[in-house]
């Protein structure tokens, strides 16, 4: 790798505020599965839960922040979320 390649940053586990942001259709219940889903792997801040809308309103974003004990559990989640077919993007 040269100087100029942009290396990936790397996450120390345990991360008990990670931050993982869910892209999905707007549509009934889909917030909740994704809370659902995410909780099957993780244990979530209820407190910091947030929930936005696109200006068109087709899309929303579900920012959660959640305790990240390594990368397979990110994986996981990931993987479960995207197989929904509602999921367009986790970050």
């Amino acid at each position: 790798m040269t100087d100029t390649e942009v290396k990936a940053p790397k996450i120390e586990f345990p991360n008990v505020d990670y931050p993982v942001k869910v892209i999905s259709d707007t549509g009934v219940g889909n917030k909740d599965r994704i809370i659902e889903i995410v909780k099957k792997h993780a244990t979530i801040n209820d407190e910091r839960v947030d929930e936005r809308q696109s200006t068109n309103g087709k899309y929303t974003t579900i920012q959660l922040h959640i305790v990240a004990t390594d990368q397979d559990q990110l994986y996981n989640i990931n993987s479960e979320l995207r197989a929904t077919g509602f999921v367009h993007m986790v970050l």
